[in-house]
């Protein structure tokens, strides 16, 4: 049971002192303009990281699926902003697509 403790306190430590050192070092200065600009498109690059390669491949036999999903997500993602939207729009675009047949 000790191990478990020292797993989870693990965890909590290579998780949080990433977030916590910037925080320490910053303190109440100020960002660049240039920098804080460059950080907001991490999350943007992280997402299309992880989708973009598996998208062709995640169901082989509806490409079809695929790509209408990915189109959905890209406009959703232009027009709309944010992540959430974009993911459940593809989602859906995907699934009707399925479950018509094309």
């Amino acid at each position: 049971m000790n191990r478990i403790y020292v797993l989870i306190l693990g965890m909590m430590l290579v998780t949080y002192l990433p977030r916590l050192i910037p925080l320490v070092i910053m303190g109440n200065k100020s960002i660049p303009v240039k920098v804080e600009e460059f950080l907001s498109y991490i999350p943007y690059a992280a997402l299309g990281a992880l989708i973009v390669p598996g998208f062709l491949s995640a169901i082989p036999e509806h490409l079809m699926s695929s790509l209408l999903g990915i189109l959905v997500a890209l406009i959703l993602g232009y027009y709309k902003g944010g992540v959430v939207f974009p993911v459940v729009g593809a989602v859906v675009a995907s699934m009707l697509v399925i479950n018509i047949g094309l």
